[in-house]
């Protein structure tokens, strides 16, 4: 019998969260990200509330982008105030049930947020390639099916990705050298023979890194051929425009990610660009939207001009 076998499984009290701690000017990274999270959170639900309450906006694409608003509320939630923690209360612990529950819930909402962009790629790709089908092909109940089945697969995949940490025994060492309880992380420091459960769980991330940013290259690879056979500038331009926004929130949540796996120097470049490609897309997302799609900023100009009627009218008076 193998030395491993014999190793019982050992679940620690804590794990001891180091990241940030040794990373110079960490307290202005901190008020930093304190600011990402109060923007994140006001430009999010501002989204939220501007979709549900405008019949309007009550289409498949802003479906989506409803989606993803309470995805990127549900990530920041989920990321920041416990990052903040560590600060606020001078302690990098965090207890063992805790650590797990938040690589839980990070995951989570950041898999739903990379379906979520298939599911825009997708419906520009129908809108741009099979204009004439789209009505038929897309709605909203539609995207009801899909979000459905996204958030219960989600669920399903995430729950097996966690309990497999729970098969891991950490009797050497409960450091973690990153800003939250990162699931690879977790997979390096298991004392007991974990080859099974690391084969299992590089499957499982296959379809959350993997699959997504594959999914949506396809896409816009279609759309590209698509574009080319349009005959006038014009009519290509006018297409392309309506995949600005998607563009550049795949760009802000793929890119930072791609950059920090190619070019951080060191543990503490790799660590705050880490950190940051996860907290930056959601405050972005709202952002790109709003500034990019004319019916959510004319909505937004007549909120503001409606409240500030009554108030020229009373100095008026």
């Amino acid at each position: 019998m193998s030395l491993s076998q014999n190793i019982s499984i050992v679940h620690p009290e804590h794990f001891f969260i180091t990241g940030l701690t040794d990373s110079p000017y960490s307290t202005y990274f901190y008020i930093f990200l304190f600011i990402i999270y109060f923007i994140s959170i006001i430009g999010n639900s501002i989204v939220i509330l501007i979709i549900a309450l405008h019949r309007s906006l009550h289409s498949p694409m802003y479906f989506c982008v409803f989606n993803l608003a309470l995805a990127d509320i549900g990530e920041t939630n989920a990321l920041i105030p416990n990052m903040m923690k560590h600060f606020v209360f001078d302690s990098q612990y965090i207890s063992y049930n805790d650590c797990l529950a938040s690589m839980f819930f990070v995951n989570f909402f950041i898999t739903v947020q990379t379906y979520t962009l298939v599911v825009l790629a997708f419906d520009r790709f129908i809108a741009i390639c099979l204009p004439l089908r789209y009505n038929a092909i897309v709605n909203n109940k539609f995207m009801a099916i899909v979000f459905s089945v996204i958030w219960a697969f989600n669920t399903f995949m995430n729950t097996i990705s966690t309990s497999l940490i729970t098969g891991l025994s950490f009797c050497k060492s409960n450091v973690l050298e990153s800003w939250y309880c990162d699931y690879g992380r977790l997979m390096r420091i298991p004392c007991n023979d974990s080859s099974i459960i690391k084969s299992m769980a590089y499957v499982i991330q296959a379809f959350f890194l993997v699959a997504p940013p594959f999914i949506i290259v396809l896409s816009y690879l279609g759309i590209f051929i698509a574009l080319c056979k349009i005959t006038t500038w014009e009519g290509r331009f006018k297409a392309l425009k309506t995949c600005v926004s998607h563009l550049l929130v795949v760009g802000s949540f793929f890119l930072p990610i791609i950059c920090n796996m190619i070019a951080a120097p060191s543990i503490n470049a790799k660590i705050i660009s880490g950190s940051l490609s996860f907290a930056l897309p959601p405050m972005l997302n709202p952002i790109i939207y709003v500034l990019n799609t004319a019916k959510i900023k004319d909505l937004i100009r007549k909120v503001f001009n409606n409240r500030s009627a009554p108030i020229r009218a009373n100095i008026s008076k």
